[in-house]
């Protein structure tokens, strides 16, 4: 029986809920050196929202409530705070203690701005870059923010550019990679897509110090828009996209970058058609050459090779959309039906967990 927000939030008081697990006792180990626990947006029953953390016993550690459908975060290096962003369009992100629930800042976009569900800290954990839009202008920025001054702003870059969504640091410290989706949409017009002729996406690379922009790398065709991405321990950049051409096209939906150009990975037949045109995550894995992508749309989650393309797993997930990196190489994949799904190069997909939670398109 799924429990309605209020039980969760009382219960999460008093110590957490036990929430079915099946398959094992524990879920796995993050990869690399993040928190060791789970968050996600989600949303309730009684058609409210909020952010849920759990640890590895699939027990609710804190829950705590947003105004608003909340998308992706993030966890602030150094210190005990996690971020999530409201999505697009949203306007504020959240704050809060990683280890109590409790809200420590609530941050609001700047008038005539929204944010689109991303963000990153620099590697020192103090600056935090946004993806957002000027709305009426259909300019997408980059808005800086430092976290020892309880989240002021500090700078704003323009990525020349329509529709940032997600970003994320290369491990030279130095570059953002965002991935810029070209579609112009505007809070009047509830997410109405309005120049799907003359959209202009791109993987952008910007300096994340004085915002120029050292690399901009435009997909094949314009209708391929350039929403997520992700870079390999080794600094290989992937790119996602979300075609919003005729459904009965089936172009690929995942690229490289490479000397200078976007590759890209073209599978076969039956997983190009699973995969429906939409790409919702891309997360290459810290200690292998795998990456995994998923797609609510077709309900299919992949994992191929970085440097050849090839394919080594594919399954069906319905609702499938967040993805964690696991210690010793596998993927860990979230679904709006609160399933949790492991997933590896060769294996069979194993649900790991069963909550009471519908998880947005992204776990921290």
């Amino acid at each position: 029986m799924l429990l309605n927000r209020r039980a969760l939030l009382k219960a999460s008081i008093a110590g957490g809920v036990a929430v079915g697990l099946t398959g094992c006792s524990l879920l796995p180990r993050k990869a690399s050196v993040q928190p060791d626990g789970y968050a996600g947006a989600v949303g309730f029953p009684d058609g409210s929202f909020g952010v849920s953390a759990f640890n590895r016993n699939g027990r609710i550690v804190w829950q705590a409530p947003v105004d608003s459908r909340c998308h992706s975060g993030c966890n602030r290096p150094h210190q005990q705070e996690t971020l999530f962003f409201e999505r697009r369009p949203g306007w504020s992100f959240y704050v809060f203690d990683s280890t109590t629930g409790a809200r420590k800042h609530h941050i609001s976009a700047e008038p005539g701005e929204h944010f689109v569900g991303h963000g990153v800290f620099s590697t020192d954990g103090r600056r935090l870059y946004v993806t957002a839009s000027r709305y009426d202008q259909g300019a997408g920025i980059i808005a800086v923010y430092d976290a020892e001054k309880g989240y002021r702003r500090t700078k704003t870059f323009d990525l020349a550019g329509i529709g940032p969504h997600e970003l994320t640091l290369h491990p030279d410290g130095e570059t953002l990679v965002i991935g810029l989706g070209g579609i112009l949409t505007h809070p009047d017009y509830d997410r109405m897509k309005l120049n799907l002729d003359t959209m202009d996406p791109a993987l952008v690379l910007m300096n994340r110090h004085s915002g120029k922009i050292v690399g901009r790398f435009r997909p094949p065709h314009h209708q391929q828009s350039a929403r997520h991405v992700s870079v390999s321990g080794d600094g290989r950049v992937y790119v996602a996209y979300q075609h919003q051409g005729p459904l009965y096209e089936t172009p690929p939906l995942l690229a490289r970058l490479e000397e200078g150009t976007l590759r890209e990975y073209r599978f076969d037949e039956d997983t190009r058609t699973a995969l429906a045109n939409y790409i919702s995550s891309v997360v290459a894995h810290p200690e292998n050459d795998l990456v995994a992508a998923a797609s609510p749309i077709g309900g299919t989650a992949i994992i191929f090779r970085g440097k050849t393309g090839e394919l080594v797993s594919r399954a069906h997930i319905a609702d499938c959309a967040g993805i964690q990196t696991l210690a010793g190489g596998d993927f860990l994949v979230s679904s709006g039906r609160g399933k949790l799904i492991r997933l590896g190069a060769g294996k069979p997909a194993r649900e790991l967990a069963d909550l009471s939670v519908h998880w947005d398109h992204h776990l921290v």
